[in-house]
């Protein structure tokens, strides 16, 4: 695979390395130059603190004593 440098210095990246990586509009991506003079384009990941607000909150808090007890019912069937 190959691909054009514009003017801007910018390249698309193939559809087949975009789709091997998972990348998607927006995401970004680290390039790192070897020894060798090789590069290697990895896929930059998110901090979990970027996930933050993606799930709903819990309505309402469990307590010990109940996760207890749910631990045991469990263990009782297996």
């Amino acid at each position: 695979m190959e691909a054009t440098l514009t003017s801007k210095g910018q390249i698309t990246i193939p559809k087949p390395v975009r789709d091997a990586l998972h990348l998607r509009t927006g995401d970004r991506v680290e390039f790192f130059l070897e020894a060798d003079g090789t590069v290697r384009l990895l896929p930059v990941t998110s901090s979990v603190t970027a996930l933050r607000g993606v799930l709903p909150k819990p309505g309402k808090p469990v307590s010990l004593a109940a996760m207890e007890r749910a631990i045991r019912e469990r263990a009782g069937r297996e």
